[in-house]
């Protein structure tokens, strides 16, 4: 089990990616902590978690708040005695968000305030716990348009998630001689409802397969067995990165320098 003796804080696990990573990390040892603001959801990722002979505690979050954000690193200490691994990974893709000239600013501030402010106070609470624990990792869910654009506008969506990049390379930098990892996950176009709400028409879901090499989008496991990487200790030198997972995308798009 690579996560064995591990405890992990995955935020937006009642669906999508965080489920399907609370569900993993658990089945590979780990101890985890459901944050999120969906109750319901959740609880069903904690109970799913238990019904296969795993450990799990669900809190309730908003990760726009410093002290949901507080309380939920509070709560993975209380409850399971340490902090091992972080992995902020709540999002939001309004589907409001389009271009420059008509996106609002309610749907930037709703987007920047989920995706970036949210991870910001996830590791300004969680680094003192890891800290505390000796060390550990932190995984940021990012995307790959924040490094290239997104054939489909998305303005504020684009931007947020490049500011997780920025902000897990320096924290990275920042942390690693005290044993703190830290890296940017960054999938491609996913079958999860949270792009597939954006993608609403075919018109749009086949503007974004036919820039996929491997002409299908991935699954919530997939990206799932990529934070699994990140976590365990089969990527102890591994940090400061952006982890794409993208079918080729960037392959097939971006010219190295």
């Amino acid at each position: 089990m690579r996560l064995k003796d591990k405890v992990a804080l995955i935020t937006g696990a009642s669906s999508g990616i965080g489920r399907a990573s609370a569900l993993l990390f658990a089945s590979e040892g780990a101890r985890v902590v459901v944050a999120d603001i969906d109750e319901q959801g959740g609880i069903q990722t904690v109970e799913s978690i238990q019904q296969a002979g795993g450990e799990a505690s669900f809190v309730l979050a908003n990760v726009t708040s410093d002290n949901d954000c507080k309380g939920m690193i509070e709560h993975a200490e209380s409850t399971f005695g340490r902090l091992d691994i972080l992995f902020n990974n709540a999002g939001v893709m309004d589907s409001n968000d389009d271009n420059v000239e008509t996106t609002s600013e309610e749907t930037w501030d709703l987007t920047m305030n989920i995706n970036a402010k949210g991870v910001f106070l996830g590791c300004k609470h969680g680094i003192p716990a890891l800290r505390r624990a000796g060390g550990g990792v932190i995984v940021n869910t990012a995307s790959f348009v924040g490094l290239m654009g997104a054939a489909t506008p998305q303005i504020a969506y684009t931007a947020s998630k490049g500011a997780v990049i920025a902000l897990s390379r320096e924290l990275a930098v920042i942390h690693a001689r005290e044993n703190i990892r830290v890296n940017a996950l960054c999938p491609g176009p996913l079958r999860t409802e949270l792009l597939m709400k954006f993608l609403d028409t075919e018109e749009k879901k086949q503007r974004r397969l036919v820039h996929i090499p491997m002409g299908r989008f991935g699954e919530a496991e997939e990206i799932a067995r990529a934070a699994l990487f990140l976590a365990s200790d089969d990527s102890s030198f591994v940090t400061g990165t952006e982890f794409v997972v993208d079918g080729g995308i960037m392959a097939a798009y971006v010219t190295p320098e």
